[in-house]
């Protein structure tokens, strides 16, 4: 790591470790776990093993893709992989969870059918054809791949369980092949090939995975892709609570529509500016383009859009185009239906969100109060829940508990369900923890007979992505 705290690219190797270097007790019985399965499964033991950690998102929702910065920070919580290679060019995936199916294809004619509900072992092949269409010199003949996947990062929760599974994937099927990536190359085409499930996502979760340090959150940014270690106040401690809504983003329009409605947010203003705006897809690329500081692109957005819905036919208008032509160019696949679009309200939470990120890196680096810190979060929140529309009754009611034993509080993640993340401190986390427990999950329906010391617990940054041999 530089100076700057920003990644050495020339050092930017994916970890490689022996089994025996393993001390965490959970990691050492889960890697015997899926020796155990895939031995049984398999007849023979494993080549070797990959973590991929699950993320939380301290500030910087809803915007990674639009260009700008965020500031996660890997979890303890991960997937595992145990994998070998074979001369039949067939992927073999077991689920060490009896519900999620075993699966096989052959890796020759992978295909990942997007038409209807994803799968869990589609996520894995957006990494397994992800790392082969990037490869140079593919091997004549392909090896196949037979892997036991073991997670414990709670499914549609908000905390990265499909892109963790998808990166998993695209580490595990480059080591099988001996080839090369860096980890930011990984965490790129990872981020690039999720979208062969129909996510429009901007590389957030893929970067944390690979690029986690233990003990620091990251700012990460893209374009190209850096990170810079976050010093985090020694008596932060961080909070997860789940919201018992499960949502699964690439499972409906929600997301992606978000994502449009930013792009023709970029596009209306840049029109509205004299721009070309059909070259113009991210807000980050506009603020460069008319060279404002943020909070001048937020009053731009204030004075260049209006607060109701926009029709397709008004965009339509006032870009001079077509119906066909605003869905080749902006629309993706499952938004062509919509007809009306929020642009002030997303457009005016990115900019914000982009600000909040950029002031907490700065509190951080500056050793100042927990409380300033949680006021951001808090901030956040609210914007995510009013301008951004992707919050859920459950998550505000996680938010709103406890407010005097914590600094601050927000949805993590894509939203509509998931998780909350809150700040609090070390004297008043077990009570803090204890509040949840007696004020949201005693009293839930969907709580009973579920272990809730894994529905809410205290959480610390953790390593990214490496590889047990």
């Amino acid at each position: 790591m530089d100076s700057n705290g920003k990644g050495d690219c020339s050092q930017d190797v994916p970890t490689i470790l022996s089994v025996e270097q393993v001390t965490e007790h959970q990691l050492r019985d889960r890697v015997t776990q899926v020796q155990n399965v895939y031995q049984a499964k398999f007849g023979v033991q494993p080549d070797f093993f990959v973590r991929v950690p699950g993320r939380v998102n301290l500030i910087g929702e809803h915007i990674d893709y639009c260009g700008y910065a965020v500031c996660p920070m890997a979890l303890k919580q991960h997937i595992l992989l145990a994998v070998g290679t074979s001369e039949d060019p067939v992927l073999n995936l077991v689920n060490v969870d009896g519900k999620y199916p075993d699966f096989n294809t052959a890796i020759e004619t992978l295909k990942i059918d997007v038409s209807g509900p994803p799968q869990w072992h589609q996520y894995f092949m957006c990494g397994v054809k992800g790392v082969l269409e990037n490869m140079i010199g593919l091997p004549e003949k392909l090896v196949g791949l037979n892997v036991v996947v073991s997670g414990d990062i709670p499914p549609s929760s908000g905390l990265s369980s499909s892109s963790a599974l998808v990166c998993s994937a695209a580490l595990c099927t480059a080591h099988a092949y001996k080839t090369k990536f860096s980890k930011r190359e990984l965490a790129a085409l990872s981020a690039k090939c999720e979208r062969y499930i129909g996510t429009e996502g901007g590389g957030m979760d893929q970067a944390i995975a690979f690029l986690g340090n233990k003990g620091c959150a990251k700012l990460i940014e893209f374009n190209p892709l850096r990170d810079t270690s976050m010093k985090l106040p020694e008596n932060a401690v961080f909070v997860i609570s789940h919201s018992l809504a499960e949502m699964n983003k690439a499972a409906t329009a929600d997301f992606n529509c978000r994502v449009v409605e930013c792009r023709l947010a970029c596009q209306i203003i840049a029109k509205k500016s004299g721009l070309q705006w059909e070259k113009l897809t991210r807000l980050s690329d506009l603020q460069k383009q008319l060279g404002f500081k943020l909070k001048e692109m937020a009053e731009t957005v204030q004075r260049l859009l209006h607060e109701e819905p926009y029709s397709k036919t008004e965009i339509c208008e006032i870009l001079e185009t077509t119906d066909d032509e605003l869905e080749k160019l902006t629309l993706s696949e499952n938004t062509k239906n919509i007809q009306k679009f929020k642009l002030y309200q997303r457009a005016l939470h990115v900019y914000q969100e982009a600000s909040r990120v950029h002031q907490f890196f700065e509190a951080g680096e500056t050793g100042a109060s927990l409380e300033t810190l949680g006021a951001l979060m808090n901030s956040s929140h609210a914007s995510l829940k009013d301008l951004y529309e992707c919050s859920h009754p459950g998550l505000d009611k996680l938010v709103s508990i406890g407010e005097n034993l914590r600094y601050g509080a927000r949805l993590t993640g894509a939203g509509w369900g998931g998780c909350s993340v809150a700040l609090t401190s070390p004297e008043n986390a077990k009570e803090f923890v204890d509040t949840l427990k007696r004020e949201f999950y005693a009293e839930h329906p969907l709580a009973k007979g579920k272990d809730v010391d894994k529905l809410v617990f205290v959480t610390e940054p953790q390593e990214g992505a490496f590889i047990l041999v």
